[in-house]
């Protein structure tokens, strides 16, 4: 083993050591209330990841291995953790001192109870077929599975089907194919791209309204060509 990773490895070892082994108490039905806190980054559906990646069949797996999901900070990358009680319970007291640098935006939990009452639903939960298991016991709705994952928008309806952008000094004007046109002060506007089976068809961007009085808006294009294509500058 290189001084640099044998370095690493003890490192991760004592963090690990100091945020002591996970409580064998841990009560699954508890920790299910926790993780509804997990739901905002994660899905247990095989493959369907959100900014963070799916936690489904990872129990017992290598960290930073998810399938499709390439957005792990380097030392996570490194690691060479595998999922377990105790490796979790270092991770969920204190992400960052166990992998400095970690893209993973979570401060920790810091009471034992609750990271093990966590951790015993995360046991079931990351197990092979885990979403349909803690469904079926009655511990999530089957919402906490998909987690908030967004909506397909692929059969969008006429008024949000974009035709052309265009921008005129500090505004975007949105055309739709219900034939309106729609302006929008620039600040207020995102331009998103949507590469999943879910997303907008190619070649049919749609625009997604927020805020209170619709004032903000996205436009989700199917591939990061389109953002060329569909906005020109034109007064």
């Amino acid at each position: 083993m290189k001084r640099g990773m044998a370095l690493a490895v003890g490192t991760l070892l004592g963090v690990a050591a100091m945020a002591g082994h996970a409580r064998a108490d841990g009560d699954a039905a508890r920790g299910a209330k926790q993780y509804r806190a997990c739901v905002a980054c994660h899905s247990l559906e095989p493959g369907s990841h959100l900014s963070g990646p799916s936690l489904a069949g990872l129990w017992g797996r290598k960290a930073a291995q998810a399938d499709g999901f390439i957005r792990y900070s380097k030392g996570l990358r490194a690691a060479e953790l595998v999922w377990d009680e105790n490796t979790l319970n270092a991770w969920l007291a204190d992400p960052e001192a166990l992998i400095p640098g970690t893209f993973m935006v979570f401060r920790g939990i810091k009471d034992d109870q609750a990271r093990s009452d966590l951790i015993a639903f995360l046991a079931l939960a990351m197990a092979p077929g885990g979403g349909d298991a803690v469904v079926s016991q009655g511990l999530v709705p089957r919402d906490y599975v998909r987690g908030q994952k967004p909506d397909p928008v692929r059969l969008a309806p006429t008024d949000t089907v974009v035709t052309r952008i265009r921008h005129c000094r500090d505004s975007y004007f949105i055309a739709t194919a219900d034939g309106t046109e729609t302006p929008y002060w620039e600040m207020n506007v995102r331009f998103k791209v949507d590469t999943r089976d879910t997303g907008p068809e190619p070649g049919h961007p749609v625009v997604l309204r927020a805020g209170m009085a619709g004032d903000r808006v996205s436009i989700v294009f199917a591939n990061i060509q389109e953002l060329t294509q569909f906005i020109s500058e034109a007064c």
